[in-house]
């Protein structure tokens, strides 16, 4: 694996789900891989868990790690080509950017959309620039367009605690006072579109992902009836995708927040949440404190999933 992009990259999911078996049962088994290797994070963007556990997954494999947040610490990077640089970003990201692949053999990027071009997004221009310039490998701690590392944790906590075949997987959006980004809602329909399970995405009118990530899911506007007999209930809160609403807040419906009694519609399901959640608009006390509640578990293996991917990468080196 040269760089890793999306959780299509992984290839056969058996084969995939086996590594990610492996790697839990033995953290410490690859250390010589990583040995004298050094991985560089870097973050245009805050972040908790991906930061940890990516860090961690380097750990466990031997390796060095530099973590640089570019907006602590670091010089203003302009971003674009042709600006005059008279402004408050005294270095370009394109010369940045091949100076830090010399520091470093692989490269994790964090950078969230800025929803002031949908089509400066969709293009993931900076991580684009990174795969382009640094010479390095290059994998996602979160894009603008999507989150792999945490699709891959989800669909490993799917594959550990369904109890059929072909479980029922519902996607939920729910209200937000901000305005967030598709990345993590692309990114799943993305990962579970692959395993073949019943899938179903239910969001307010306005709320329509890429049909590129939809795929074969089935679109439900009517939130209780895509709930009814869900194993796995996935409440995620998105912008608006289409035309000039892109980026925006159309919404603040607190009817779509995932409550005990939307958690009855279903059979018994788990409930699942990237993190950090807004307690009582996204979802309510009692239901993410519940027995049925999965977002620790699905936080674990965020360190199984980035230990997975950056043992593939050294492995190609």
């Amino acid at each position: 694996m040269k760089h890793f992009t999306s959780v299509t990259q992984l290839g056969d999911l058996t084969a995939a789900f086996e590594k990610a078996r492996y790697v839990k049962e033995n953290p410490f088994a690859d250390q010589n891989l990583g040995r004298n290797r050094t991985l560089l994070m870097i973050f245009f963007n805050s972040s908790l868990r991906t930061r940890l556990s990516t860090q961690k997954a380097a750990m466990n494999l031997g390796m060095n790690v530099i973590v640089l947040d570019i907006n602590q610490g670091a010089w203003k990077l302009e971003t674009e080509r042709g600006v005059v640089m008279d402004g408050d970003k005294p270095e370009h990201l394109l010369e940045a950017i091949p100076v830090m692949g010399c520091y470093c053999d692989v490269i994790g990027v964090r950078s969230f959309a800025r929803f002031e071009s949908r089509e400066y997004d969709y293009n993931e221009t900076i991580l684009e620039q990174f795969i382009r310039y640094s010479g390095k490998p290059v994998f996602s701690m979160e894009a603008a367009t999507r989150h792999p590392l945490q699709t891959f944790a989800d669909m490993i906590t799917i594959e550990e605690y369904k109890t059929k075949a072909r479980p029922k997987i519902v996607m939920t959006w729910a209200p937000h006072p901000k305005a967030l980004p598709q990345a993590v809602p692309n990114s799943f329909a993305e990962g579970i579109n692959m395993t073949g399970y019943e899938f179903v995405i239910t969001h307010p009118h306005g709320y329509e992902l890429d049909p590129a990530f939809v795929g074969n899911a089935k679109v439900e506007y009517d939130q209780d009836k895509a709930l009814e007999g869900a194993d796995f209930v996935y409440a995620k809160n998105w912008a608006a995708y289409s035309g000039d609403n892109y980026g925006k807040v159309l919404s603040t419906d607190r009817s779509w927040t995932v409550d005990s009694r939307k958690m009855a519609l279903t059979d018994n399901a788990y409930f699942m949440h990237c993190l950090p959640v807004r307690r009582n608009m996204i979802v309510t006390d009692d239901v993410i404190e519940s027995e049925r509640s999965l977002v620790i578990p699905e936080a674990a293996n965020r360190v199984v999933s980035a230990q997975v991917i950056l043992k593939e990468i050294l492995q190609g080196l």
